[in-house]
């Protein structure tokens, strides 16, 4: 069946079929999706992971429908009612939905009226009723009296013959897919406060009593009124016209006028109030949460990757700071290497204000440490700490950076934690997970659950597994872009290396500890369970710093070392003068170097690569600072034009922390001066903004901001 899907899907994608099929095969054979679009271009014609993962994704929706066809027909033919016709019927299906449908006349079925009503003998009275042509029901249905069968008069059967032509109508293929079409195009979603909870609901007031059409409601008010459902704050229902809906049934089962007319009429008002608009808001509930889920994991998966990507400070000795108040503030001083040296508690704020005391302590730990950049959290007091420390004179230059300190909390009492640092308390592990975020963000994000990091929206609302799905690939997609250094990464951090995992990660760090550093890529065949097919798919996402061979230290893959070397021989010159000699790199002719295997974008990505050997993806890392003049809530004044750095980014727009504790919130509508269907396309996580304060209610804690008129 693979070979038709990936007709299928490249006919759907607009893509080659060769591109789909090679695809599908790298994958089957174990291949990751980073690998496939780093290293296999010449299969996929350049392919890019977002292609691949829908490839992959369609393929299962594909595989899934045809495992239920299968089951399906198998059913149906236990029955005994499978026919040539229903059988191409089924094959022929092209979606869930349609198959369903073809299957619910023959679906295993509870006890109904329906079928009370066949077992009573009443069906053949339902199909002279349902031909409507002319008769008397009422004498008609008096034939069908038997009291042994609970059918004790004319009215028993023919209300018993309406439930079967009931049931046959909410059967119906052709019934459903108008009924589909009404509520697609016509579905208002209502939201109505649920008698006397209007107290405990008051942050659903918005949703008291709301009303809009279904497919323009947008994802965050779906998720938020489905929020309010599930707490028992909200009633929410999904309708269109009934009188609408009936007409159009009408207009398919009403065939003639005369005394049957009113039975069938009847009983296709049954069948719409009990089975099918009951079954149709159930199914646009379903999809309608569905893409809300779809757009918030979206959104959460674009935030994610750019905050994974954020620029790193680098190696340096970094003294990091989890602020506080009565607890006091704790220090941290770490190594290069993110190695912790040393840590205690100063208090530098009421109550106590041991403020001389703590300034002494901070300049004797910069010296004695050799520091050279301060992390201080955003947490409680995390600005009166950095005012504090920008009032300090250091004898050397010492940057001072605000680090968003989401996650860190979670990180300092999880078993990774403490597996780190078991002799540390919650504490110091907090304030070393800050100083480390500051030096390298990704490489400490990756120890953090992702839905911990405070950048989704609505993150507890949606599809856990999708929502799960998705942010892990997401990490591993930002792992393997960047690259890891093979002597220093932690086993978090090679666990989301392409074609490794936990047990492989772990083998490599106790391979390490055992043997010194590692000093070439061929050294982890050495590693035990690290076979072949794991090194084709890791080794080109691992580098080694300063190792015997220059290319270990950038993104060329191990396979395609053969072809620098031919390179470096024609141009009488090794691997590394190749890489320090820019002019002799352009003399290079490329097509000489095509191969039924290597092709030009290999090709291209090598001589990339010599360029910029083992280069960080990401860009530099640029220091910001708050204004100095606002602190507090109470400081914000609307008018004001204020640095901020955007810390989440929603549907409706971005939050930013303008450094008083409380994100402000720029509207969609405030982002441009034209239409903003998506707010990434103006901001991106981490991006440092000026932002005009539109309005300040202390009392809701809200601040309201604008990218606009902003001079």
């Amino acid at each position: 069946m693979q070979a038709d899907f990936s007709k299928k899907i490249a006919g759907e994608m607009k893509l080659a079929n060769k591109q789909v099929s090679n695809t599908l095969n790298l994958l089957a054979e174990g291949a990751t999706i980073p690998f496939i679009a780093r290293y296999r271009k010449e299969l996929t014609d350049s392919l890019d992971e977002v292609a691949i993962t829908s490839i992959r994704d369609r393929h299962q929706q594909l595989t899934e429908l045809e495992k239920r066809k299968e089951s399906i027909l198998k059913s149906i033919e236990e029955q005994d009612k499978l026919t040539d016709e229903l059988k191409q019927q089924i094959g022929q299906a092209a979606t869930m939905t349609e198959l369903e449908d073809i299957y619910l006349p023959y679906k295993p079925k509870r006890k109904t009226r329906a079928t009370i009503a066949r077992s009573r003998g009443l069906e053949p009275l339902a199909k002279m009723i349902m031909a409507q042509k002319p008769f008397d029901p009422e004498a008609k249905a008096a034939e069908f009296i038997d009291p042994e069968k609970e059918v004790g008069s004319a009215e028993d059967a023919l209300a018993g013959a309406r439930d079967i032509i009931a049931e046959w109508v909410n059967e119906n293929q052709y019934a459903r897919k108008r009924m589909r079409y009404l509520f697609k195009r016509n579905a208002l979603i209502t939201s109505r406060v649920i008698a006397g909870k209007e107290a405990e609901g008051e942050k659903y007031t918005d949703y008291f009593s709301w009303e809009e059409q279904l497919h323009r409601s947008p994802s965050h008010r779906i998720l938020a009124m489905f929020r309010g459902e599930k707490e028992g704050v909200l009633r929410i229902r999904v309708q269109i016209d009934q009188d609408e809906a009936l007409d159009v049934l009408e207009e398919i089962f009403i065939k003639s006028d005369n005394e049957t007319t009113e039975h069938v009429e009847m009983a296709i008002k049954d069948a719409y109030q009990r089975l099918l608009a009951p079954a149709m808001e159930n199914e646009f509930r379903a999809l309608t949460k569905e893409r809300a889920d779809e757009e918030a994991i979206r959104v959460f998966v674009a935030n994610l990757r750019q905050l994974m990507m954020a620029p790193p400070l680098g190696q340096r000795n970094v003294l990091a700071i989890d602020p506080g108040f009565r607890t006091g503030c704790k220090l941290v001083c770490l190594d290069r290497q993110g190695n912790l040296r040393h840590n205690e508690t100063i208090y530098p704020h009421p109550p106590q204000k041991e403020t001389k005391q703590a300034i002494q302590k901070i300049n004797s730990l910069v010296d004695a440490y050799n520091i050279e950049a301060i992390a201080i959290g955003n947490g409680t007091g995390g600005r009166e700490t950095e005012a504090l420390i920008r009032r300090m004179k250091f004898k050397k230059d010492v940057m001072a950076v605000m680090v968003n300190e989401s996650g860190a909390s979670v990180y300092s009492a999880s078993k990774t934690a403490r597996e780190e640092f078991p002799q540390y308390d919650v504490t110091v592990r907090g304030a070393v997970s800050i100083g480390r975020r500051l030096m390298d963000p990704l490489a400490e994000m990756v120890k953090i659950d992702p839905k911990s990091i405070g950048v989704g929206q609505y993150q507890h609302d949606v599809n856990q597994a999708e929502l799960q799905k998705s942010l892990e690939e997401t990490v591993v997609s930002s792992v393997n872009q960047v690259g890891v250094e093979m002597n220093t990464a932690s086993k978090e951090l090679l666990t989301h290396v392409s074609g490794l995992g936990p047990v492989l990660a772990k083998n490599i760090l106790e391979y390490r500890k055992e043997n010194g550093p590692f000093k070439s890529r061929k050294q982890l065949m050495k590693v035990p369970r690290f076979g072949g097919k794991a090194f084709e798919q890791a080794a080109g996402f691992l580098r080694i710093h300063n190792a015997d061979n220059p290319l270990d230290s950038s993104a060329v893959h191990p396979e395609s070392y053969g072809v620098v070397e031919k390179m470096a021989k024609k141009m009488n010159t090794t691997i590394e003068g190749l890489i320090k000699n820019k002019t002799l790199r352009k003399e290079i002719e490329l097509k000489d170097f095509i191969t039924g295997k290597t092709g030009m974008p290999t090709l291209l990505d090598i001589m990339e690569e010599l360029d910029k050997p083992g280069r960080d993806p990401r860009e530099k890392f640029d220091q910001f600072e708050f204004d100095k003049n606002v602190n507090r809530m109470e400081d914000v004044k609307e008018g004001m034009v204020l640095p901020g750095i955007v810390t989440n980014i929603t549907a409706f727009g971005a939050f930013v922390d303008i450094g008083v504790h409380q994100d402000g919130l720029i509207h969609i509508s405030q982002m441009a001066d034209r239409f903003v269907k998506d707010p990434n396309e103006i901001v991106k996580i981490n991006e440092k903004v000026m932002v005009k304060v539109m309005d300040v209610d202390i009392d809701r804690k809200r601040i309201q901001l604008s990218l606009k008129d902003v001079e």
